[in-house]
């Protein structure tokens, strides 16, 4: 295993740690995987001690534990369905949100570039929550990242499920867009169907001259939030959740 920390380093960071690990619900055997998961290639002396490795595998454990529980917990639910669901609750916009919730920011370790950062980038705390669950996978077992997982991503497939999730979208999408281009996104209706009491829209969000993938929506709030989250996968370089053909809403 490569050597994540000093022991000088990690004595230094138990006070750290241990707050951490309160706020996580988790005690850590190795610190050293701790310390490695909370990272930044930034405050890091090489990539391979920072927690971009521990990020690969913990997004292919957050998405195996994800696609399992939503097989047995749904089994009416079709493959689509299933694949909707764990493409919105595996995403780096939910997994930022997580972290955020926690307030991991408070325990990152950053170069001095960004150290003094007013604002945390969503990515770094999406990417910290991917390292924790690889960390906590190494550290405890399948079952100890497996109970991790499902304390702090179940509500979300909660909230996916109800459709709830999405009022999340706008304001993540309008915090993301002052932030990077000082401007607030306006939405676009492109197309109405259906009779005046079930009429659905479809929706593409604004930005400037660029016109974000359109989603429908049964109303239109929700097809807001839906061209929202589209918005935001695009800004991520993930593939979008909803599609924009009538009836695959």
């Amino acid at each position: 295993m490569a050597s994540y920390g000093s022991t000088d380093i990690i004595e230094e960071l138990m006070p750290v740690f241990a707050r951490c690990e309160e706020r996580l619900g988790y005690i850590f055997t190795d610190k050293r995987l701790l310390h490695c998961a909370l990272t930044h290639a930034s405050g890091a002396d090489h990539r391979l001690v920072s927690n971009e490795r521990l990020e690969f595998l913990g997004d292919a454990i957050l998405g195996a534990v994800v696609c399992e529980h939503l097989y047995h917990r749904f089994p009416e639910y079709l493959e689509g369905d299933l694949t909707r669901i764990k493409s919105m609750v595996v995403s780096r916009q939910t997994c930022a949100k997580v972290s955020g919730e926690l307030n991991l920011e408070e325990f990152l370790i950053l170069g001095k570039g960004m150290s003094g950062s007013q604002c945390v980038p969503s990515s770094l705390l999406s990417d910290v929550f991917e390292s924790l669950v690889a960390a906590i996978y190494l550290d405890g077992g399948a079952a100890a990242a497996k109970e991790f997982i499902e304390r702090y991503i179940g509500p979300e497939i909660d909230l996916a499920v109800s459709g709830a999730s999405g009022e999340n979208y706008k304001s993540l999408l309008q915090q993301k867009i002052q932030r990077q281009y000082g401007t607030t996104p306006v939405y676009q209706v492109l197309e109405e169907k259906g009779p005046d009491h079930s009429k659905h829209f479809k929706i593409s969000a604004v930005v400037g001259e660029e016109h974000y993938p359109p989603a429908w929506g049964r109303n239109k709030k929700e097809a807001e939030q839906r061209a929202a989250c589209n918005a935001l996968c695009t800004l991520e370089g993930e593939e979008i959740v909803y599609s924009g053909e009538f009836g695959d809403e």
